[in-house]
């Protein structure tokens, strides 16, 4: 039975208790939540097999007409806050440390484990953030939880080798009270020096399904990494005019990447910013990229 076929039989196995009292089983890794909002963007360019998209992005349309205050509280039907009921703020014990994080799901048992890691000057607060970002972060939180999955937001207080050790920690420990389910590592802006620590680290990539790299640094050297070795599936998103890591970086490396099979998806938001990709990026169709393991 291949990796993909494990995950849908597993997760499609798992009745869960919708907020509504329903019952459901997904029949695919993760159903439609909201797609009709979310979802349906226009792709102005197709390449690489599929898998290179460029999506029409505008910010009057993307974001003054999606916030009721822009940039600061999106319309409400845009969210749904019973999630809100499975968010925990804690303190977990690490070997060796403390992490603080928000913790939105069980704390053990999850049918897969997503952690998302903010860039510079944010902390556990950013990627729980029901109302900013347009509302993307609510939907993960649905997303994830309502397919039986655990989601965490990490207080990160380096981007050096302090702050990598803390996420492989996490990391490991969510794929052990998981019992050996997958666990997808998701990095933005300067968060991506997380991702790339984690990358280089054999040990920590183990216990690892994918990655996300939305709007980071780019790594001239991945293709030399554990990670990489493994072939375990990574996402990108940009902003095609993100002044602090420019997207040409990355699609190069990207289709360097597919040049080799390598299961790999680009999507460049047209005319999107530094902070584009985490309010835009299509979060079921990222989870489902990497859940599947499919190029």
């Amino acid at each position: 039975m291949s990796t993909g076929d494990f995950i849908r039989r597993t997760i499609g196995a798992v009745l869960l208790a919708g907020w509504g009292g329903a019952a459901i089983a997904a029949e695919t890794p993760i159903p439609p939540f909201k797609d009709e909002l979310f979802s349906q963007m226009t792709v102005l360019q197709s390449s690489d097999g599929g898998t290179f998209k460029v999506i029409d992005y505008q910010e009057m349309r993307d974001i003054n007409g999606r916030d009721r205050e822009p940039e600061k509280r999106v319309k409400d039907a845009y969210v749904s806050l019973g999630v809100r009921r499975a968010q925990e703020n804690e303190t977990i014990e690490l070997p060796g440390r403390l992490l603080d994080v928000t913790r939105v799901g069980p704390a053990q048992g999850a049918a897969f484990t997503v952690i998302f890691i903010h860039g510079r000057g944010g902390d556990r607060r950013l990627g729980v953030n029901d109302y900013t970002f347009g509302g993307n972060f609510n939907r993960l939180k649905n997303l994830t939880v309502n397919n039986g999955g655990t989601y965490y937001s990490p207080s990160v207080k380096s981007f050096g080798e302090p702050g990598v050790a803390d996420i492989a920690a996490l990391i490991r420990q969510a794929f052990e009270q998981s019992s050996g389910r997958p666990v997808i590592l998701a990095c933005a802006s300067m968060g991506g020096f997380i991702c790339q620590g984690i990358s280089r680290d054999a040990e920590a990539v183990r216990y690892l399904k994918g990655m996300a790299l939305l709007g980071g640094p780019p790594d001239p050297q991945f293709a030399t990494t554990p990670l990489a070795k493994l072939k375990l599936p990574l996402y990108f998103a940009h902003g095609s005019a993100d002044i602090v890591y420019k997207a040409e970086d990355d699609i190069a490396a990207f289709r360097k990447l597919r040049q080799t099979g390598y299961p790999a998806r680009y999507t460049l938001f047209q005319s999107g910013t530094h902070g584009t990709p985490i309010r835009m990026v299509d979060w079921r169709e990222l989870l489902n990229f990497i859940l599947a393991g499919k190029t």
